[in-house]
């Protein structure tokens, strides 16, 4: 029975071992190479940023508040005086339903749908409207 020489396993097991050691260095190098070059661009890039936060346009401003104006209308008050003025027209809402799974499935949100007539007031409404409020006054806040 034929045995390798230790110095032959001695040399195989070493070189392998500098050759992983030299991948793991070159991938270490790598990322910070990719890390440093992350990091010049956000810097070249802030300046940009700060250009934009800077912005005193009277523009800007009105547009958040047509675009907060337009959500809050269209979604909370237009359904209301549709059910006001119209009131065969039906309202579809939906929310999300918690399932149970089957066996060994996972359980998930499902959104259940369910039509109302007249004037309704839902969750939704009061989450979007605390939604909107928030952040257009906590946007005014920071300044």
């Amino acid at each position: 029975m034929t045995t390798l020489p230790t110095e032959l396993i001695s040399l195989v097991g070493s070189s392998f071992f500098a050759a992983l050691m030299k991948i793991w260095g070159k991938t270490v190098e790598t990322r910070k190479m990719e890390r440093l070059m992350l990091i010049s661009s956000a810097q070249a890039q802030h300046p940009l940023y700060q250009d934009l936060r800077n912005i005193k346009s009277p523009g800007f401003q009105w547009t958040r508040r047509v675009i907060a104006l337009l959500a809050v209308f269209f979604i909370i008050v237009f359904p209301k005086l549709m059910s006001i003025w119209h009131p065969e027209i039906l309202i579809s809402i939906g929310y999300p339903e918690w399932s149970d799974g089957f066996l060994f499935t996972s359980s998930c949100d499902k959104v259940k749908w369910v039509s109302m007539h007249g004037l309704v007031i839902t969750p939704l409404d009061t989450h979007l409207v605390s939604a909107i409020i928030g952040l257009y006054f906590g946007g005014a806040l920071v300044r």
